[in-house]
């Protein structure tokens, strides 16, 4: 059987995609050229016109990263390069003639180290079925683009700054000026990514560049401590310079030669170090202080300087489980609670642990450690964008029984099942077994709504009422929804004093 193929042509050239599952699917659409040889480390430059039809019916490669997290599916992996620059798009098969949809634009988390937006419930069709032109974006990770460099420039190589955020600002650019010919509305782009996606959408909030890029934002489970300062940065550098044998002026010019499956694990080796020495920040991610990010971007918030957009923030109940067993990155038990807190004052620790009363409960340790780096950010960005433009807060508290008996129950990542509908999938089916089904597809529908409804016209419905400093109202996303007012106020206080006196 043959598939049924659609032509669009873009300011670079014609891209071929194919239609399946009713919508039009284009996949690795190039948006900047292949940052390879003396592009590495540079800022992304224009993609460069190509003659005749690109065919954009499989994916390419992802960013490099270790291959263990680049499986598509049971023994199929997806092959890595530095020349991953591109973005998928998916489209109603018809949309209406000259009625422009909302643009969704999705980041994909990762922990600034691996992801891709191959990842397959990143696929987006049924917010495409339901009204938007989804699109999904691959940006440089790791020691390729989210570990900060450039105080290693030389005077014959330069490295850039944040070149993981420079990477997304020009893929938001390419959706600025191809967009329409997708049948999508360039005025009216939402970004809206989870964790270290959540974390970039809140850094491109306060990135001047991204100016009028993006009219909306959401942003899911952001983390705290993914951002370093100029100084940290560079001691990062240093030390991951070091890793091959590469001091000062020549630092520049090793790394432009090294394999990227070496960086790789040289970063692997840098972030476990950065932990061990508690350098006081987590390795890779954006840094501020520097030509392209300027500003912390919470304090840009803060100041109004920030993107004055619609934003919606949120977390999940259960953040830190999945943490208890995979990328043990947080602070889970209370050995390496007390280690954090080993370097906090002593009535500032008195106060945070009188916020976790069954400290040191497992359980209780499972909710600081996700509040530590959850919590704590949602919190801090929702204080400050709140005070400039409109704010909405969630909780996402489903779980099937599935996920509760497994220990799971809502953690990090689980409201994506949601967002992008796994609950009507094969996959999705086994964990809303049963009595589960209905409530799964009613919270699916629930949730898809108002992420729509906000990518429409920046409100997500008129029964979630706007985050404000005298009510702070969050909205709870479960079985039965509701608003709760300030919920966990101790909790939030309690990293509020933490944040505040480590700036």
């Amino acid at each position: 059987m043959h598939e049924e193929t659609v032509r669009v042509k873009s300011a670079s050239g014609t891209v071929e995609g194919f239609v399946r599952d009713g919508v039009n699917r284009w996949r690795s659409i190039p948006y900047a050229r292949p940052p390879v040889g003396p592009l590495r480390y540079r800022a992304p430059q224009p993609v460069q016109p190509w003659p005749g039809v690109r065919y954009c019916h499989g994916f390419g490669s992802c960013a490099p990263q270790q291959r263990m997290y680049t499986m598509l599916a049971p023994g199929k992996y997806q092959p890595m390069s530095e020349d991953c620059l591109t973005l998928n798009v998916v489209a109603p098969k018809r949309a209406s003639a000259g009625d422009a949809l909302p643009v969704m634009v999705f980041i994909h988390g990762g922990g600034y180290m691996l992801g891709s937006s191959a990842t397959p419930i990143y696929d987006g069709a049924s917010l495409a079925r339901k009204g938007c032109v989804y699109i999904s974006v691959n940006y440089r990770l790791g020691a390729l683009g989210c570990l900060e460099l450039s105080s290693l420039s030389s005077a014959d190589v330069t490295i850039d700054d944040n070149l993981f955020l420079r990477d997304l600002v020009m893929a938001l650019r390419w959706v600025r000026d191809n967009v329409a010919a997708f049948g999508g509305d360039p005025d009216n782009v939402t970004i809206f990514g989870e964790s270290a996606g959540a974390h970039a959408v809140a850094t491109l909030m306060a990135t001047p560049d991204a100016k009028g890029l993006f009219a909306q934002a959401i942003s899911q489970s952001p983390g705290s401590g993914m951002i370093s300062s100029a100084d940290i940065a560079a001691d990062y550098a240093a030390r991951f310079a070091r890793q091959f044998g590469a001091k000062g002026h020549e630092a520049a010019r090793t790394l432009m030669t090294v394999r990227p499956a070496e960086l790789v694990d040289a970063l692997d080796r840098l972030v476990v170090e950065g932990q061990r020495d508690m350098v006081g920040a987590f390795a890779i991610g954006p840094t501020y202080g520097t030509p392209y990010l300027p500003e912390d971007p919470i304090e840009a918030m803060h100041s109004g300087n920030a993107h004055r957009v619609p934003l919606i923030v949120g977390t999940n109940a259960d953040e830190g489980r999945l943490f208890t067993r995979f990328l043990k990155l947080l602070p889970t038990n209370e050995k390496a609670i007390e280690r954090l807190l080993a370097h906090v004052e002593p009535d500032a620790r008195e106060r945070i642990l009188a916020a976790y009363p069954e400290y040191p409960h497992p359980d209780e340790c499972v909710r600081f450690g996700g509040d530590f780096i959850f919590g704590s950010a949602v919190w801090q960005i929702a204080q400050a964008h709140s005070a400039h433009a409109p704010t909405h807060v969630y909780r996402y508290d489903y779980a099937t029984r599935a996920l509760r008996w497994s220990g799971m129950g809502a953690t990090h990542a689980t409201e994506l099942l949601a967002i992008f509908d796994v609950y009507r999938s094969r996959f999705g089916r086994l964990l809303a077994a049963g009595i589960d089904s209905r409530t799964a597809l009613k919270v699916s529908d629930d949730v898809q709504r108002r992420w729509l409804n906000f990518a429409e016209n920046g409100a997500p419905g008129h029964d979630w009422p706007q985050y404000r400093r005298d009510r702070r109202a969050v909205l709870v996303l479960d079985r039965r929804r509701r608003v709760e007012h300030d919920p966990h106020a101790e909790r939030r206080m309690a990293w509020e004093d933490f944040f505040v006196a480590a700036r």
